[in-house]
């Protein structure tokens, strides 16, 4: 081999090992990134509001990407190897959850992450964004979309907060247990016991809708951070306590001027937000676009279901 081959096949090599590891996603119609993979595209971009970790993929005009809670933007590793083509994929932890640093005396409300979000964006150069969302992320979303109008180009909504149902009356046991920090023995719980974990009981197995197929490393990357310190289970805890008393009522009034091209893509059988509160963004968003719906969807569905994500992103954002 002379030394130009040598050289060539030494860079190829190289670029092999670089690339992100991927799997097959049951269900999915694809692959996607594993959890070493994902976080080893991990950045920081640092804010007033602390060190905000998140991941990049794509090129072109954004798209930011809105986790809930417990998860963090692993959540959406699926939608941006899809998306990543046609968008700047970026996709943040907030704070108190995933790996985000912050300070123990940052606020964690609703409030507090919409406006670290405003300046995790201008830290990134990034003017507006098509938001994707789930879960408590959707909360975050709609303030956001209401308080920086401009900012945002289109919104899609997955199974999440909306207007009286936020946060859903099933999680008072929760947000009592958060209130007097104890929240988080619940997470920990998940760590110890895959079963529990994976049992009607446990997160896995109510939110989603193949809970076998949420893999062990799935669970220690959402959870494990979550208990790895004192000041991570305070963080947990306030981050659930502080989505009461419901930020939404007050924004009703602009979201029914709100002209954002919005989609709403809905699990038919998620218990915590049902099918009628996407009826009702429907009814009263002007830039409403419909409501398609995922037949047994949970409310995890979108990590479960990443081609269909793609696949509405993609509609939406052609408008």
């Amino acid at each position: 081999m002379n030394r130009r081959d040598f050289l060539g096949t030494c860079a190829t090599i190289a670029a092999a090992a670089a690339l992100p590891a991927c799997r097959t996603v049951p269900g999915g119609g694809g692959t996607t990134l594993d959890a070493a993979a994902f976080a080893s595209l991990r950045r920081f971009a640092q804010t007033p509001f602390g060190r905000i970790a998140y991941v990049e993929r794509g090129r072109g005009p954004a798209a930011l990407f809105l986790h809930g809670l417990p998860l963090n933007g692993f959540h959406w590793r699926g939608s941006i190897e899809r998306l990543s083509p046609y968008r700047r994929c970026v996709v943040p932890d907030f704070m108190g959850l995933g790996y985000t640093e912050v300070s123990g005396q940052q606020d964690l409300s609703p409030q507090a992450q919409t406006d670290m979000l405003a300046a995790f964006l201008d830290r990134l150069a990034i003017p507006s964004v098509d938001l994707v969302a789930n879960d408590s992320g959707g909360t975050i979303a709609q303030l956001f979309a209401a308080q920086h109008p401009g900012r945002v180009r289109t919104m899609l909504l997955t199974n999440c907060d909306v207007h009286e149902n936020c946060p859903p009356p099933q999680m008072r046991n929760s947000i009592n247990a958060a209130k007097a920090g104890t929240y988080d023995q619940k997470m920990q719980r998940h760590l110890d016991d895959r079963v529990y974990a994976r049992s009607e009981k446990g997160i896995v197995g109510s939110a989603y809708m193949d809970p076998a197929n949420v893999s062990d490393e799935t669970i220690d990357y959402y959870f494990r951070p979550l208990v790895e310190s004192p000041l991570r289970k305070s963080q947990l805890n306030r981050y659930l306590a502080q989505l009461d008393p419901n930020p939404l009522l007050a924004i009703e009034p602009t979201l029914r001027r709100l002209d954002t091209p919005t989609r709403m893509v809905w699990g038919t059988g998620d218990a915590l937000f049902p099918v009628v509160w996407a009826t009702w963004l429907d009814k009263i968003l002007p830039g409403s676009r419909g409501i398609r719906l995922v037949e047994g969807g949970k409310l995890f569905w979108p990590e479960e279901r990443p081609d269909v994500v793609a696949e509405e992103a993609r509609k939406l954002w052609s408008v």
